[in-house]
């Protein structure tokens, strides 16, 4: 068995849900991209939205010879939709309020589909010579499922976890050994005025 670190980022600022970067996300993108350039990364894989294609693309070309890979299981959905008893009683209409509007249809997909980003990339890899790098670049949700997972957290406490533009997030999945987060959330590699796009004002920190 050999060692897995796997590399989290969150899309850059994108002009829209639906939309590409903005100015600011394609630097986003690129700065993150030099900051990975001597990781040797296995695959750049990413969500099929404009905003994660285009981040990963542009983080590509600082890694010149790393294929990229769309898969459906880094793309943008609700991992999990906890039950009212999961919760604690001060918390919990505020917490299933935000995901009032997800159909019953979306959390069944969207269970598969976290279930299907466990499974693929995470834990140690079973053959290889050497530590595999596989970068994710994705959606705050899908970050905030796998570093739940990793912290054998509840499942709920997803929730409580978020993430901004271009940030990095490094687990480390080792033989008999539990996952270890190395990195989280960490804007090093940005300048002030590109950090903490997309996340709530009242987070940020200095």
């Amino acid at each position: 068995m050999q060692d897995r670190y796997l590399y989290l980022a969150r899309h850059g600022e994108a002009t829209s849900e639906e939309g590409g970067l903005t100015e600011g996300g394609r630097r986003q993108a690129e700065l993150l991209g030099r900051r990975l350039h001597e990781v040797p990364l296995t695959a750049v894989h990413h969500g099929p939205l404009p905003r994660a294609a285009q981040t990963a693309r542009l983080i590509a070309e600082q890694v010149s010879g790393v294929p990229l890979r769309e898969c459906e299981t880094a793309g943008d959905y609700v991992p999990y939709v906890p039950d009212r008893g999961e919760l604690p009683s001060e918390i919990a209409d505020a917490m299933l309020s935000r995901l009032g509007s997800v159909s019953a249809a979306e959390r069944t997909h969207g269970a598969e589909l976290a279930r299907r980003a466990v499974a693929d990339f995470t834990g140690p890899v079973e053959h290889g010579d050497a530590p595999r790098h596989d970068l994710v670049v994705t959606h705050a949700f899908l970050v905030a499922w796998l570093v739940r997972a990793a912290l054998d957290a509840p499942p709920w406490r997803w929730m409580s976890l978020t993430h901004g533009n271009a940030a990095l997030t490094v687990i480390r999945y080792a033989e008999a050994r539990p996952a270890t987060v190395l990195v989280y959330n960490d804007v090093s590699h940005l300048p002030d005025e590109l950090r903490w796009t997309g996340f709530p004002p009242q987070l940020r920190t200095p």
